[in-house]
């Protein structure tokens, strides 16, 4: 049948729900900070349910997100606890790849107030800069305009790594980024800087299917990893939000979820995988029905 490459799931919930400690805007970072050890032990559960690829729990590792907290002297040492904490997992596992993460600056979900690329360009590629021999490739998520297209792209490929950039889309409309703009166009232009394959990523799984439709359009190697969010609230689009201002859907169980996979699949997608809220038990799902369908999981 097919060969998948099946990603993780959630990290930064994932980190959070296990810490047991309330969410700061530092996020996933705050619980590495706070709990050495947790991050591996996730990407090891993710390994074990089925996943090839860990990614690095550096989406939220970028000096204008430390600044404000007064731990920006601490940016290397953050991106050496992730990769240690990724190496470590690969390591107890046996296998696997490793997917340095390019979170945005500022924050999630905001193209307004994205930087301009004098700004942008340079703290991207500051990022890509630690993944040089690291890691086997780049995943750029949670992209949500055209120029953070081109301004992550641009640091991304300063790496001389695969990069694979993962569009988050709107929830009424999967056809459009967060910023209204055109996924096509955002995709286009990811093509043309020379990524290696194009996703869709921390969004409703309903718009999923129009994404990928889309997507599919670039002829490049396409995928999805949708969250399990009842929406992005408007609570979570105030300045430095933390997460309790999202709320869990109630039908999110690994069976549902893996439906909308299996869903995508049909669709051409090889790239798998879940963002927020996709736990090792979804993950395991989703591997046991892509045996089952005679697909192989690489």
């Amino acid at each position: 049948m097919t060969d998948i490459m099946l990603f993780d799931g959630g990290m930064g919930q994932e980190l959070v729900h296990r810490a047991g400690d309330k969410p700061t805007p530092l996020w996933s970072t705050q619980v590495m900070m706070d709990k050495p050890g947790l991050v591996a032990d996730v990407s090891r559960d993710f390994f074990a349910a089925g996943s090839t690829v860990a990614t690095l729990n550096s989406y939220a590792i970028q000096r204008d997100r430390l600044v404000p907290v007064g731990i920006e002297d601490q940016f290397d040492t953050l991106h050496s606890m992730a990769l240690k904490e990724g190496q470590d997992a690969v390591a107890a596992h046996g296998s696997g790849r490793l997917a340095g993460s390019m979170g945005p600056l500022a924050a999630s979900y905001r193209p307004d107030i994205h930087p301009s690329a004098d700004i942008a360009v340079p703290l991207y590629t500051e990022v890509a800069q630690k993944f040089v021999g690291n890691v086997d490739l780049i995943v750029c998520e949670t992209v949500v305009s055209l120029e953070h297209t081109r301004c992550i792209l641009a640091g991304a490929k300063t790496a001389n790594l695969p990069i694979y950039c993962a569009f988050s889309v709107s929830d009424e409309d999967g056809s459009k980024l967060r910023s209204g703009e055109p996924v096509l166009e955002a995709a286009q232009i990811a093509k043309d800087m020379g990524v290696a394959a194009v996703m869709a990523n921390c969004s409703a799984p309903e718009v999923i299917p129009t994404a990928l439709s889309e997507l599919a359009k670039t002829s490049l190697p396409f995928g999805a990893y949708a969250n399990g969010f009842t929406k992005i609230s408007d609570g979570f689009l105030k300045d430095r939000p933390t997460v309790d201002a999202l709320t869990l859907r109630k039908d999110f169980s690994p069976d549902l979820y893996a439906d909308h996979v299996m869903a995508w699949v049909d669709q051409g997608a090889t790239l798998i995988g879940g963002c927020c809220e996709v736990s090792p038990a979804h993950i395991a799902e989703i591997a046991k029905r892509l045996r089952a369908a005679g697909h192989t999981i690489i």
